[in-house]
């Protein structure tokens, strides 16, 4: 009778004692360098966002997850980020982000940890005179870490807007050249600040607002309203943070504005960021 070595027969069926398996994740790195981010991004997953007019949205994010590493480990184990991420069912709450990092600084070992989500949110609105509604989109993100004592969350709403050139009109006999541009705002709060408002606070701060659709009597109207608003990118930034300042709950903010020059080869840029206490 034929004798069969049990490890022989593990290994042509497939099967393996796990013991057998290398973590060479966990194997010692002599470079001594730290990592200050290592882990996953470009996860799509479904999440749900708390909306100001319905109690919530839901919507698709892209996901980025990190933690850090210590000097003296090789890697980090990438199975584990997707772990975490759908051990918390198939969607996601924003509430869920504490919990979320503390279970990947305790199922990655790691001091720190940092969990991106950065999705399309959607608004229905009205245009201007026929009434007309349609659904606009808007970029938004979370940014959110966690060690050991604190925890940080910035969010992140991007707003495409109208500017037109207060110098262009003032030297034109026919009209001014205005553009496309987008403003991002980013805010640090401890009482919760609707991604609607700083929606509408930028929008408020432009030449014109946009919308998905209009008809003619409706571009007459968006037109006219911006050549009587004309706003360099300085004014935009500042109009943004005037308004920003009024809103006791928010810590610390960023305002961002980039148009997309019409009538020349580059884009015009301005930038305000400062804590409000």
């Amino acid at each position: 009778m034929e004798t069969i070595d049990p490890k022989q027969n593990q290994a042509e069926t497939g099967q393996c004692a796990s013991n057998a398996l290398i973590d060479t994740q966990n194997q010692r790195d002599e470079r001594c360098i730290p990592i200050d981010k290592v882990g996953v991004r470009g996860i799509r997953f479904p999440v749900q966002v708390r909306d100001k007019a319905r109690e919530h949205q839901e919507t698709i994010a892209t996901v980025g997850m990190y933690v850090d590493l210590p000097h003296d480990f090789k890697g980090t184990h990438m199975s584990r980020f997707v772990e975490v991420l759908h051990s918390h069912g198939n969607l996601v709450h924003v509430e869920n982000i504490p919990e979320i990092l503390a279970e990947m600084r305790l199922k990655l070992n790691a001091d720190t940890a940092h969990l991106e989500m950065a999705f399309p949110y959607f608004l229905e609105k009205a245009a201007p005179v026929t009434g007309k509604r349609s659904l606009m989109d808007y970029s938004v993100v979370f940014d959110a870490s966690a060690d050991k004592e604190l925890l940080d969350f910035v969010l992140q709403v991007k707003v495409p807007v109208t500017t037109l050139c207060p110098c262009s009109k003032a030297i034109s006999r026919y009209g001014a050249h205005n553009q496309r541009g987008e403003v991002t705002v980013a805010v640090r709060f401890d009482e919760i600040v609707w991604i609607e408002d700083i929606i509408q606070w930028v929008e408020a701060s432009a030449s014109s607002e946009l919308y998905a659709l209009l008809k003619r009597p409706d571009e007459k109207a968006v037109t006219e309203r911006a050549y009587e608003n004309p706003v360099f990118v300085e004014d935009l930034v500042r109009n943004v943070v005037l308004r920003l300042k009024k809103v006791p709950q928010i810590q610390w903010y960023r305002v961002e504005a980039e148009n997309f020059e019409s009538i020349h080869n580059h884009n015009a840029y301005a930038s305000i960021e400062s804590r409000t206490r």
